[in-house]
């Protein structure tokens, strides 16, 4: 790979270091350029989980990666791949890799980071009774199906089969620092998607008891954690005695957990935070003016999407999904609430990725008079029947999705109501259990620097993110030429093509491409920046 992959752009100032990357912690101290020390005070929301196999949402996100280290990182400017924990990934075929493991690292808990805490994470991860959120991602392993078999009619009436197995029959030790990995099939992108958290190790303990460890973290990367997670209110992180690497910039980290993205900005104005990775849309316009060189913007990759719960009769008509798509049109939403910041979707790769397009989904545009004809040719809407869009509580979306249920009112003529009452963790479960009785706001952002990301974690038959419940048998085949390619430029082809059958199929409706911004306060001495996983806490300096 020749960092290609994502278009990336690096700027500076004299009193920040705004890096751009992809994937990967993106939190090594050589980013930033201030003094170590001091406590790191950020907002945060609750997170769904503390475990690397199970954390697949953002806020869980935004603690793991400083709590442990993975195989690979990603370069601060080209978003290539770079060994972390790994000595070397090597493979003649792109299907047997071999993985060398540098020595001497450990967990908190003094075990070592040896190839048995990467071959127990991974099957941990992938073992069905487990309910894991990220066994999916150890999808192209060999022996998955038999550790975790799939659902015969895709989330229907039929439940999967019993495993037949505990752990992957593609997974195989060598020594203490190494150990091989058999793939389904070559898949050229290996190497890069292993930065993603969910590749990270995990220690026995955790995995013996892995509610306690989800509580009481036991990591191996440059923080652990002070006392356990007290949930709703905060984790306070100091840095690890036992990280053999690079120590992070602030003697601690303290996330401080708020409800709603509005009070965690009030905190901020009254100086009780550091940094805000998020700031509320309404608020942008008073941030900029009362912070100014202290607002940090940047590009995003990060889609927000009102995503079709095929499992409900009332959405399995295309031409219903199309319909909805037609009557909404972005930039007036963007203009109204986001101050024609955000970029709209027209797409569902971001357009900074390599291999993105504009214009792909033709019912991105707003056309009233097609939306009507689909809706008419679909059979109409019930009469008297309002349509529920549901979004989390306390992170702003209420307004742009109200705008949105506005436009198809007056587009459709159908009534709607909002439901946006659930804190995000809650929002979480009726997601993973099929419960949204209308269409539903999420986001999704990349979680290592290839176009592949925003495809198969999303929209493939099964996965636990495909919160449409979304199935194409051409779809997922198309996935598997791109996999199975024999370079990652020549794969793109046939993720574009996968890609042309989402706009046509709509499994969710692409509304727009945040634009990131994050305040720090005077305090931050340097503030970095990581185009994937955000601000990079760990490499953060205090004056």
């Amino acid at each position: 790979m020749r960092g290609k992959f994502l278009k990336v752009a690096v700027a500076a100032t004299a009193t920040a270091m705004l890096a751009t990357a992809c994937g990967g912690s993106g939190d090594d101290p050589e980013e930033g350029a201030g003094q170590s020390g001091g406590k790191l005070r950020v907002y945060a929301s609750e997170p769904a989980y503390l475990l690397p196999s199970n954390g697949d949402d953002e806020p869980s996100i935004y603690v793991i990666r400083q709590l442990y280290r993975g195989l690979v990182k990603y370069n601060a400017e080209t978003g290539e791949p770079e060994m972390d924990l790994a000595e070397s990934i090597t493979s003649d075929d792109q299907k047997l890799w071999t993985i060398k493991l540098k020595d001497g690292y450990t967990f908190d808990n003094g075990e070592p980071v040896d190839a048995d805490s990467f071959i127990r994470s991974w099957n941990f991860a992938a073992y069905a009774p487990n309910a894991q959120n990220n066994g999916y991602f150890m999808k192209r392993i060999a022996g998955i199906d038999e550790v975790l078999p799939k659902d015969p009619d895709g989330e229907g009436p039929a439940e999967a089969p019993a495993p037949s197995a505990e752990t992957m029959s593609g997974l195989t030790k060598v020594d203490d620092l190494s150990f091989t990995v058999e793939l389904s099939a070559p898949f050229s992108g290996f190497p890069t998607i292993v930065g993603y958290s969910g590749f990270f190790p995990m220690a026995q303990a955790c995995v013996d008891d892995a509610d306690a460890c989800n509580e009481t973290p036991i990591g191996n990367g440059p923080y652990k954690i002070d006392g356990s997670w007290e949930h709703d209110i905060e984790i306070n992180l100091v840095r690890s005695d036992t990280w053999k690497g690079e120590p992070g910039k602030p003697d601690e980290i303290y996330y401080r957990i708020f409800a709603d993205v509005d009070s965690g900005y009030a905190a901020f104005q009254a100086g009780e935070l550091d940094v805000m990775y998020t700031i509320p849309p309404a608020r942008f316009k008073d941030a900029k003016a009362s912070y100014g060189d202290r607002l940090y913007e940047q590009e995003g990759d990060s889609l927000n999407y009102v995503g079709m719960p095929l499992y409900d009769d009332s959405f399995k008509d295309k031409r219903i999904r199309q319909a909805f798509s037609l009557a909404i049109d972005r930039q007036s939403i963007i203009d109204a609430v986001f101050d024609g910041r955000y970029t709209p979707a027209t797409g569902f790769v971001a357009p900074i990725f390599e291999g993105a397009r504009e214009g792909i989904c033709a019912y991105c545009e707003k056309d009233v008079e097609k939306a009507k004809e689909l809706l008419a040719a679909a059979g109409g809407w019930p009469e008297g029947k309002k349509l529920t869009l549901w979004a989390n509580a306390g992170a702003g979306h209420d307004a742009w999705l109200q705008a949105v249920g506005d436009q198809i009112k007056a587009a459709l003529g159908i009534d709607y109501e909002l439901k946006v009452n659930l804190q995000f963790a809650e929002y979480l479960d009726v997601a993973d259990n099929r419960e949204f009785t209308g269409p539903f706001r999420l986001g999704w952002g990349p979680d290592y620097p290839f176009l592949e990301t925003y495809l198969t974690p999303l929209y493939s038959t099964g996965v636990d993110s495909n919160n449409s419940t979304f199935s194409n048998p051409e779809f997922d085949n198309l996935l598997k030429q791109g996999d199975s390619a024999p370079t990652m430029e020549e794969a793109i082809t046939f993720y574009q093509q996968a890609e042309d059958i989402l706009a046509e199929e709509m499994p969710v409706i692409p509304m727009f491409w945040r634009k990131e911004a994050a305040v720090y306060s005077e305090n931050v001495d340097t503030f970095v920046w990581n185009q994937v996983s955000g601000a990079a806490y760990g490499a953060i300096s205090l004056k």
